[in-house]
C-alpha cells in the first residue's frame, strides 16, 4: 500500500479526485470526498472480504495508513456507510468521466493491440457484457395484519436473472472490457436485470469516445455481443453508430427469409470443430441479410448442429437440428466464417478476466445499499484494476505476444461437397470507376489495377479489397481500402484526402455490371471480378493476462518495508497542546469552501514525519514513479 500510494501521488489521481469529484453533506465531521475514496482503494488492494474484516487488520496502523496520502485520521466505519449512502449521481458521474479521462491520457502499452484480417487491416474487440450479484434476505411473513417488510437491498437490488448464484434478489452490471490490453473501459450497473439497452448506449459512447482518442476507425471497434443483446432493435444502436459488430442473433425468424433458406439449401461453406467440447457445426454464410424490414444489412452466419434429446438452452431447435445465429460486419474474404465463429467463442470472450477480477477484487461485493454509493465502488475497482497493469508492465515489461488466429490461404475456401452440375458463370463488363469530384481529389482512375488484384496510389501505396457487394440494380461494387497508417505519413493527403486530418483511410469502389447474352462482349474485354488474394494469416496481438498484474504485487508483498515516525521540532510541541481558535465563520456555521473542506482532515505540519523505505523496487521503476533512491555508503 506504500508504494501504491507513492504512484497514485505521482500520477496526480490522488489531486484529480480531490478538485474534480466533490461533494458535500451534512454529518461528515471534518472529511471530505478524497477520505472515502482512500478507505475504499485500500479496501480494493487489500483482498479482505468484507469492510469490517478490513476495519480490524487496518486500525492498527490507521495513523500511517492515512498519512501515506497526507491525511490525517482514519474516517470511522460508519461514517463511511453514511458517505456511499449519501452519494447523489452527479459525483458518480464525475468520478466516471476522471476514469475515463485516465484511461486514455496515460498508458504504458506501446499500442492498444489489436485484430489484423487477411488484409492487414487492424481491428480493436471490446466486450460488452453483464455480471451480476445476487444477495441472500430472510423470509419474513406476509399478512394483512403486517407491514410491509422494509428490506436493505430494496433500493439497490431486485428481482431477477439469478444465474447460478443463490439469493433472492440481484443487481446487474454492464462491464466494458478491452480485449488485449484487458483493460477496463466502464461499468454500468443497475437493479434486477437493469436496463442492459440504455447501458448498452452508454458503451457506445465511451468505446466511440477510446476510438477517436486512439485515431481509430469506428468501424474497426469490433464490439463483441452475447445473446441477451441479440434482438433486431438493440442491435441496430450498434449498427446506427457505425461500429463493429460480431454478435449473437436471437431473431430466428432471419431462417425464414427466402435468401437464407437459399443458402441453407446448399453445402455448408465450412464445417469446424469445438476444441474442448467435441461438437461439430456446420457454417452457412449469407454475406447480406436485412436485419428487419428496412433496417440495416449484415453478414449472417448460420451454425447447425444436430439437437440432443434435451431441449437446447441456446439456439432454434427446427426437425432435430439446432440452429444457432451470428451477425457481423466482418467481409470475407477478411474474415471466413470459421473465423467469426470462433472469435466469437474464444479470443473475443472475456469471461477469465471477470474470474479473475472476482477473485482478486471481487468488485460485485457490497459495499453500500444505494446504487451510486455501490457504483460508485465499482468504477474505483476497476480503476484499480488498470492501475495494476500499467505499474506491473513497468515493474517488468513485457513484448505483445501475436498469435497466429487463422491461417491465410490463397483463395476464398472451396465448398466441402462437390455440385454435380457445374453453375453458370455471371459475366461482368469493365470496371466502372469514381468521377473526379468538384472538390478536385483523385479520382476512381488515379488508382490501377495491380496483377495481384491490388489497386496502387498516386503515392505508389497500395490499396487492398476490403468488402464485394451485390447492390439492388444488379451490379456488384469491389471496395477498396488503404491503410490509415499510409495516409497519415502521406504528402499527398490534401489532394486525396481533401483534409490535412486523416481520420479515415482513402477508398476506392469498382461498379460492375453485368453482360446479358445478347449484349455479350467478345471474350477478349469481358472482365470477371478479380479474385481476391490473400496472403496475410489473421493475427491476435495481446498482453498476458495474469502476469502484468501479479508480478509487482507478489514482488512488492515480499520485499521488506520499513516505516518510520520521526519526532516532531521542540518549538511546536507546545503549540499542539493550545486550543485550536475558531474563526467568526467557523462559529456562525458558515459554508466552507472546498479548499477550506479538504484542508480540515488534511495532515498538519506540525504531525510527525513518515519516512517510507521500501527495498527489491527495480531502478527503472523508481524513476518512473518518482521514488527516492537511498543514498549507498
Amino acid at each position: 500500500m506504500a508504494a501504491f500510494a507513492q504512484i497514485l501521488a505521482h500520477v496526480g489521481m490522488l489531486k484529480t479526485i480531490q478538485t474534480q469529484v466533490q461533494f458535500a453533506r451534512a454529518r461528515f465531521g471534518t472529511y471530505d470526498t478524497i477520505d472515502f475514496v482512500v478507505v475504499l482503494l485500500g479496501y480494493a488492494l487489500s483482498g479482505e472480504r468484507t469492510f469490517h474484516a478490513f476495519y480490524e487488520r487496518l486500525s492498527p496502523f490507521a495513523d500511517i495508513f492515512m498519512a501515506l496520502f497526507g491525511r490525517d485520521r482514519l474516517p470511522d466505519h460508519s461514517t463511511l456507510s453514511r458517505f456511499l449512502s449519501a452519494l447523489d449521481q452527479t459525483t458518480v458521474e464525475a468520478l466516471r468521466t476522471q476514469f475515463q479521462e485516465d484511461l486514455v491520457a496515460r498508458t504504458s502499452l506501446t499500442t492498444v493491440g489489436g485484430l489484423w484480417d487477411r488484409f492487414d487491416q487492424q481491428y480493436v474487440v471490446v466486450d460488452v457484457d453483464g455480471t451480476r450479484q445476487a444477495a441472500r434476505q430472510r423470509a419474513l411473513p406476509q399478512l394483512p395484519s403486517l407491514p410491509a417488510p422494509h428490506r436493505r437491498f430494496d433500493q439497490v437490488a431486485a428481482p431477477g436473472y439469478k444465474g447460478r448464484k443463490r439469493g433472492e434478489v440481484v443487481r446487474t452490471r454492464t462491464t466494458l472490457l478491452q480485449a488485449h490490453t484487458h483493460q477496463f473501459l466502464g461499468t454500468f450497473g443497475g437493479a434486477g436485470n437493469g436496463d442492459y439497452r440504455e447501458e448498452l448506449k452508454r458503451a457506445i459512447q465511451v468505446i466511440t469516445s477510446y476510438a477517436i482518442t486512439h485515431k481509430l476507425l469506428p468501424s474497426h471497434m469490433l464490439v463483441r455481443l452475447d445473446g441477451l443483446y441479440g434482438n433486431a432493435t438493440v442491435l441496430t444502436d450498434i449498427l446506427d453508430a457505425d461500429l463493429g459488430l460480431i454478435g449473437r442473433c436471437r431473431d430466428y425468424a432471419l431462417l425464414d427469409l427466402a435468401e437464407v433458406q437459399a443458402v441453407l439449401a446448399r453445402p455448408p461453406v465450412e464445417v469446424c470443430t469445438h476444441p474442448e467440447s467435441g461438437a461439430l457445426r456446420t457454417l452457412y454464410d449469407c454475406p447480406d441479410i436485412p436485419l428487419m424490414a428496412g433496417g440495416p444489412h449484415v453478414r449472417l452466419i448460420v451454425a447447425r448442429h444436430p439437437a440432443t434429446s434435451t431441449s437446447a438452452s441456446i439456439g432454434k431447435k427446427r426437425d432435430g437440428i439446432t440452429y444457432e445465429l451470428f451477425v457481423t460486419r466482418l467481409a470475407a474474404p477478411a474474415f471466413s466464417a470459421k473465423d467469426v465463429l470462433d472469435l466469437y467463442l474464444h479470443r473475443g470472450s472475456f469471461e477469465t478476466v471477470l474470474a479473475d477480477e472476482d477473485i482478486e477484487q471481487d468488485p460485485d461485493r457490497w459495499c453500500s445499499h444505494t446504487p451510486c454509493g455501490q457504483e460508485f465502488w465499482q468504477i474505483l475497482s476497476q480503476w484499480v484494476w488498470n492501475l495494476r497493469l500499467e505499474i506491473g508492465q513497468h515493474f517488468s515489461p513485457v513484448a505483445m505476444r501475436t498469435t497466429e488466429f487463422a491461417p491465410a490461404f490463397a483463395t476464398e475456401p472451396a465448398s466441402p461437397v462437390p455440385v454435380s452440375e457445374p453453375a453458370p458463370v455471371l459475366q461482368y463488363g469493365p470496371p466502372q470507376w469514381a468521377q473526379r469530384s468538384f472538390t478536385g481529389s483523385f479520382p476512381g482512375t488515379a488508382f490501377p489495377l495491380q496483377p495481384d488484384g491490388n489497386l496502387r496510389c498516386p503515392a505508389n501505396h497500395p490499396l487492398y479489397p476490403q468488402e464485394r457487394r451485390a447492390e439492388r440494380d444488379g451490379s456488384s461494387r469491389l471496395l477498396y481500402a488503404a491503410r490509415i497508417g499510409d495516409g497519415r505519413s502521406c504528402q499527398l493527403r490534401v489532394s486525396c484526402l481533401e483534409s490535412m486530418e486523416t481520420k479515415k483511410p482513402r477508398r476506392v469502389s469498382a461498379v460492375f455490371w453485368p453482360i446479358s447474352s445478347n449484349q455479350a462482349l467478345p471474350s477478349a474485354s469481358v472482365l470477371a471480378l478479380p479474385e481476391s488474394t490473400v496472403c496475410c494469416p489473421v493475427l491476435w496481438g495481446n498482453w498476458p493476462r495474469c502476469h502484468i498484474r501479479r508480478t509487482w504485487l507478489k514482488r512488492v508483498r515480499s520485499e521488506t518495508v520499513v516505516m518510520t515516525m520521526g519526532a516532531p521540532p521542540m518549538e511546536q510541541q507546545t503549540d499542539a497542546i493550545t486550543a485550536p481558535v475558531m474563526t467568526r465563520a467557523m462559529r456562525a456555521h458558515w459554508h466552507l469552501s472546498w479548499d477550506q473542506r479538504v484542508a480540515r482532515n488534511a495532515r498538519p505540519v506540525t504531525a510527525r514525519p513518515l519516512t517510507v523505505t521500501i527495498h527489491g523496487l527495480p531502478e527503472t521503476f523508481t524513476h518512473v514513479y518518482g521514488f527516492a533512491l537511498p543514498e549507498t555508503a
